[in-house]
Parts: C-alpha cells; structure tokens; sequence
C-alpha cells in the first residue's frame, strides 16, 4: 500500500481531510499528517512541523493555493511520486514545480479515488 502523508490535517470531523484520514487507514494505507494544530486522527498523530518523512508516495493536499508556497521545497524534498490537488486546492505554479521534478500533479479528489479503486 502506498504511504501518503495530508497535508492540511485536522481533528475537525466536518472537513474532508479527516475523512480522508479514516478512508485511508480503513483501506490499508499508511498515513502521516501535517496540520496547524496537534491532535490525532485515525490513530495517528497530526504533526505541526514538516518532518523529514521516509518513503512517501503520495501527498494529498487539503491547503489552499495562498498557504502552498510554504509547502513546495518541503514537498519536493520529499520526492513523492505524485501529488493530489482536492478540488479548491489547484494551482497551477506548483504543478508546473512539480512536474519540473518528475513529480505527478493529479487535479482530483482523494476520497473520490479512494471510492471508485483508482487510489
């Protein structure tokens, strides 16, 4: 299964990211977290720092384009495979710096992926 790590995580059970978190575990997947504040999800901690985590295939974004900037050396530091921008998450610049690394932009919503076996 693939490690994915969210980006915008949260222990506020109305938004899609915490979701996303449950759909992840329940289904096998790996998950690390990064959120503006600790807590835990589906039985794993929400950091607030970005930590140099190993192996990770895939980041699901759950931040707007306005906070993203702080994001793009971190994740392409990472060296994920791809990235998935949840809709109200697009933005064109940082698709273009990722791809510029041979990292996949994917317009998508994860808990749709996750639905229909496409994850």
């Amino acid at each position: 299964m693939k490690k994915t790590l969210i980006i915008g995580a949260t222990t506020n059970s109305a938004r899609y990211a915490y979701t996303a978190a449950h759909r992840l575990v329940q289904q096998g997947h790996e998950i690390v977290q990064i959120g503006l504040r600790a807590g835990t999800v589906a039985g794993v901690a929400i950091d607030t720092e970005k930590k140099d985590y190993q192996n990770v295939d895939t980041v699901t974004l759950y931040v707007g384009p306005r906070h993203q900037p702080d994001y793009y050396d971190y994740v392409v530091s990472l060296k994920p495979d791809r990235v998935i921008f949840n809709p109200g998450t697009e933005n064109p610049e940082f698709e273009r710096i990722l791809a510029s690394h041979n990292i996949q932009p994917i317009g998508a919503c994860t808990l749709v992926m996750l639905a229909v076996g496409q994850y």
